[in-house]
């Protein structure tokens, strides 16, 4: 324990911060594929786990009963009541709604009338009887990742998920006659590190368009979230308005020749989530973690710890490290302390080897801190 102290200035403390990023590849045959055994059917893949409560499905990288085995993400759909694929007789509309409101509270809020906002293709919330800011996203397939992948948050532009739209369910990145001719569709956040939007209580978010050429809005992604809104139908505009839309929705192309309708009868959150994870070919993005450090440069002038409080520091009188009596005092630094005002030790950094200091030489250590 240190009996001298010297007192750090705002000069000797330095902030930084640093954003660290990790590619994140998740590929379609860990999605659904990979531990599906030969009598296995989908959704009953030792790596996708149900629920009792059937709101929504969980995908694990191993087998989820393995201690080995990392949550990737959670899947569900689900749809506001002003959808025009609200039916009331769907065995599963209740759990369906809630599903939509619950995320729209969250990552949307509330509007000035109290009411959940709806997700908006283009994120600018404002509404209109015509034109890119009538359309809503009143149906939604949610893709909410773990913490684990997206760590801090997801960086902006990175993010892309790729599904296939064959007709054949069996084989739904190929063509209707099950040739190798590739039938995916492709929607990433392009530009969004340049153009994202700061108006949701959960943080920042980016629109998700059709790739490779930036075509229409297909969903949002929240950065902080670490959630992925991919809107599964639109309100068709009509008219010559010039913002009208080609490509409105993904279910558009997807649904085809499948059994499963992901909005109206009476399908589970499981058989939606099911039905899209067999479509999922590929999601790629990087993660961020923010690394704050706060730096202290600790500073031994010539006439500053040249003695230690050490007991072997003496012995009969003498100091141990001096040869003759008229030698210069002389210590050996090996570690830093960090101490509160009341100087309480709060934490010790240790050098790789110890360091000579007497009256002839000053030493600066930089004592860097990360949180």
């Amino acid at each position: 324990m240190a009996t001298i102290y010297k007192t750090l200035t705002n000069n000797d403390i330095a902030s930084t911060r640093t954003l660290l990023h990790e590619a994140i590849p998740v590929t379609g045959t860990i999605v659904s594929g990979t531990y599906k055994d030969n009598n296995t059917s989908l959704g009953n893949e030792r790596n996708i786990k149900n629920y009792s409560h059937q709101m929504f499905q969980s995908v694990y990288d191993y087998p989820y009963l393995s201690s080995s085995a990392n949550h990737i993400f959670d899947l569900t759909v689900g749809y506001a009541t002003s959808s025009e694929h609200n039916n009331v007789s769907d065995t599963y509309h209740d759990k369906k709604v809630n599903t939509y409101n619950q995320m729209a509270q969250t990552l949307m809020g509330y509007d000035h009338t109290g009411s959940i906002r709806l997700f908006d293709r283009d994120g600018d919330l404002s509404g209109g009887p015509v034109g890119k800011n009538a359309d809503k996203i009143n149906e939604a397939l949610f893709i909410n990742f773990s913490r684990l992948l997206v760590k801090d948050e997801i960086k902006k532009g990175s993010f892309s998920i790729t599904f296939g739209t064959g007709s054949l369910f069996a084989n739904p990145f190929a063509d209707g006659n099950n040739t190798a001719a590739a039938s995916t569709y492709k929607i990433g956040d392009t530009n969004a590190q340049n153009d994202y939007k700061i108006n949701s209580p959960c943080g920042e978010y980016g629109i998700l368009y059709k790739q490779p050429a930036k075509g229409d809005p297909q969903g949002l992604v929240f950065y902080q979230a670490g959630i992925a809104v991919i809107a599964l139908s639109g309100t068709a505009i009509t008219g010559s308005t010039a913002d009208a839309w080609t490509d409105r929705a993904i279910m558009d192309s997807l649904i085809g020749n499948d059994a499963l309708d992901l909005l109206t009868g009476s399908y589970s959150q499981e058989a939606n989530a099911n039905a899209w994870r067999n479509r999922i070919q590929n999601i790629s993005f990087n993660n961020t973690v923010e690394l704050n450090s706060t730096i202290y440069f600790c500073r031994a002038n010539h006439n500053e710890f040249n003695y230690s409080s050490n007991p072997t520091y003496i012995s009969g009188s003498q100091i141990q490290v001096k040869n003759e009596s008229n030698d210069l005092p002389v210590t050996y630094i090996t570690s830093v302390g960090l101490y509160s005002a009341d100087n309480e030790l709060l934490a010790v950094a240790k050098l790789s080897e110890p360091l000579r200091k007497d009256p002839t030489n000053e030493i600066t250590l930089r004592v860097r801190l990360d949180y």
